[in-house]
This record gives C-alpha cells, sequence and structure tokens, in this order.
C-alpha cells in the first residue's frame, strides 16, 4: 500500500503533496518517525543458535566434495541469520561461520578491507600466514587477520581442522568500504621463524597481563590492530582459572588485548572468553550491539528474550543488540564471544544495563518458539 491509499489521506490536494514528494524521490518524515527513532534498539536479527551437530557433518561432506580454489577461496558455512532476509550475516554488523581445511590443503592467499578473527574448535597442524608470519593454530587459540592483511591458510598434517571465522564484513559493507585483492601467488611467502608476532610481544610463552583484560576494555580505543597475531589457549585458560580461584565467579571473564594500548584486538571487533563455572548462572544483561558465541567447552544454557538456547561444544549462538541474556551450566563451560563493542564506544553509542531480577523463560528454542 502507497502512502496516498493510507485511510485518512482524502483530502485530494494532501493527496497530490505525497505524490509529489514521492516523485521527487523524498519522504515525509512526520509519516515515518516512529520507524527510525525507535524507544530501544530493534535489529532485524533475531537470536539464533546453530548446533555443531548439523555444521559439522556437513562441513566434512564440504571437504569431500568442494575444492578450494581461487574464486570460491575459502570453505566456509556462514551463519545466516533467520531475520535477516537470506543475508549471509549472524547479525547486522557481524559476519559469523565455520571455515574447514582438509589435509595438506591451502586456502589462497588474500587481502581485504574487513578484519577478521580465527578462533580454533578443533584439528591441529594448520598455520594462518598473516603478512609473511606464519601463525600455528590449534584449538582454543584466537589468530588475528586484520583488515588489508595479506593471509592464508595452509594444512600441513593429515587430519582435517575446524575453526570460527568472525569478520566485521556486514559494517564495513554499510559503510560502502569492501576492498578485496588477491594475492599474485597461491601462497605468500614465509618470512622467518613461525610465530615471530608472538615471540615479539607476548614472549614466545604468553604474558596474560598485557594480552587480556579482566571483563571487558571499557575505555582503551585504538584506531590500530594489535601486533601480536595470535593468542594462546593456555594462557587464557590460566588466565580464568586464576579468576576463578579467586572468587571471581560465578561467570568470570576476558577480553584479548592489544599489548601495544590495551584497547581490543581490532578497532571494529572485540574478542573474548567467558567461563560459566560449574552450577554458575550470570546475571541477565543487555547491551547496545551484537555478540556471536561459541562454545569451546562443556554445555549448558542460555536464556535470551525469554527463550532458552540450550548448547555443547561446537555450537554457535548470536545475541543480538539490546536483548537480554543470561548463561547457566552445571557442569562448567567455556564461550569464546565475538562482538562489535569498540564501534559502538567509539562512537559514543555503547549502552549496557543489568537487570534486577531473572528473566521469566517462555521458550525453549527449537520447540516451536524460535526455531
Amino acid at each position: 500500500m502507497s502512502l496516498v491509499d493510507e485511510p485518512g489521506v482524502g483530502d485530494p490536494r494532501l493527496r497530490s503533496l505525497y505524490e509529489d514528494i514521492a516523485a521527487a524521490g523524498l519522504r515525509p518524515l512526520w509519516t515515518i518517525t516512529e520507524q527510525l527513532l525507535t524507544p530501544t534498539p530493534r535489529p532485524r536479527a533475531v537470536p539464533w543458535l546453530w548446533r555443531s551437530a548439523v555444521l559439522r557433518p556437513l562441513a566434512e561432506r564440504a571437504i569431500r566434495l568442494v575444492p578450494v580454489e581461487r574464486g570460491g577461496e575459502r570453505r566456509v558455512l556462514s551463519l545466516a541469520n533467520p531475520g535477516l532476509g537470506g543475508r549471509p550475516y549472524a547479525a547486522g554488523t557481524l559476519w559469523g561461520a565455520l571455515q574447514c581445511l582438509g589435509p595438506n590443503e591451502t586456502a589462497p592467499a588474500h587481502r581485504h578491507t574487513p578484519g577478521a578473527i580465527r578462533f580454533v574448535i578443533e584439528g591441529e597442524g594448520v598455520w594462518t600466514t598473516v603478512d609473511g608470519d606464519a601463525c600455528d593454530m590449534r584449538p582454543g587459540d584466537l589468530i588475528l587477520t586484520p583488515g588489508g592483511a595479506w593471509h592464508d591458510h595452509a594444512n600441513g598434517g593429515d587430519g582435517s581442522m575446524f575453526w570460527f571465522d568472525g569478520l566485521d564484513l556486514p559494517m564495513v559493507e554499510a559503510l560502502d568500504a569492501v576492498f578485496f585483492e588477491p594475492h599474485p601467488d597461491l601462497r605468500q611467502p614465509v618470512t622467518g621463524p613461525h610465530n615471530r608476532s608472538e615471540a615479539a610481544w607476548a614472549g614466545g610463552g604468553g604474558d596474560a597481563a598485557r594480552t587480556m583484560t579482566r571483563g571487558a576494555v571499557t575505555r582503551a580505543l585504538d584506531p590500530a590492530p594489535s601486533p601480536l597475531l595470535v593468542y594462546r589457549w593456555a594462557e587464557t585458560d590460566a588466565h580464568l582459572s586464576r579468576l576463578a580461584a579467586a572468587g571471581e565467579g560465578p561467570l568470570v571473564s576476558v577480553e584479548f588485548t592489544n599489548p601495544h594500548s590495551g584497547a581490543s584486538v581490532l578497532p571494529t571487533l572485540s574478542c573474548g572468553m567467558h567461563r560459566v563455572l560449574p552450577g554458575g548462572a550470570s546475571a541477565p544483561v543487555r547491551r547496545s550491539g551484537n555478540t556471536v558465541f561459541v562454545v569451546f567447552r562443556g554445555e549448558g544454557s542460555s536464556v535470551v528474550d525469554g527463550c532458552r538456547f540450550d548448547w555443547t561444544a561446537g555450537d554457535m549462538f548470536v545475541v543480538p543488540s539490546w536483548s537480554v541474556a543470561e548463561h547457566f551450566s552445571d557442569g562448567g563451560a567455556d564461550l569464546f564471544g565475538l562482538g562489535d563493542a569498540p564501534v559502538l564506544r567509539a562512537l559514543g553509542l555503547y549502552r549496557e544495563e543489568t537487570l534486577p531480577r531473572r528473566q521469566e523463560v517462555t521458550g525453549v528454542f527449537g520447540e516451536g518458539t524460535a526455531a
């Protein structure tokens, strides 16, 4: 129905005005104010969960059937939020995906303006080369590929590897700033020994005081990406264990940081690890900005806007902007989280609120309420 067909637009002069406004490529604000200036964020993305029991078999089939080569570039299953009308995005600002690489395969070298992170779920023997620095990848590790950096993935082993891909692609696309360039060679040259940035910035064995902060970054901002390209699970695990031992529970969190400035690892993306202690339940919190979670270890559930999502290792789920979320686990669990908070903080748009009481569960995902 067009504006001139709306009830109440019976005055021929008013109908003529609206027709002329539309013909001029204009919209009258007084008719759309409530659509644009909402009391709270109204993201199109909806809370959703993608199960490892579905993702993993599809990825294994793709390894057998789909080659990794120029054009396709990557063997990736992108998370397509059903609220986004078919767009291959987990949320309005975040790309999330499962990437897989088979034995002795190489994913071609390229670079692009969107920044990316890799969180390793399973496998050994793979490295990501970023501007000549070959970063070895192991389960629980976080690897950065900043915007504009040449990067390729190589599997030197006999098994497959699976990892989570996170990008700011939807955000960069919205800014009309996506650029992409293939490298002249299938694989870029490796300069020097593997893990050079780790040796330079994390002391070779890791230094949690320089590379992660308790909770989340709240002040520091940096337009430059972290010079450290790989954050090791061993240091993350140890730091979370120290926080838990100090009585910081029932949920303890760290955010990975730029060791040079203390800011988030990329200017557009925050990466954190959250440990729900056995029997723990986090406070109900809502934040402006989107978050994609990857279950690394354990099992439990999250309640997002009243709907319970039961999850286990390898599952991925999204909490859209200003959705209330709380997490539970009887046996304990570790969740990796990717968010867009640095951009919201830089623009003065970030808000966070802890609710005084727990949510009432109104449905269970997959049982007719959110599936």
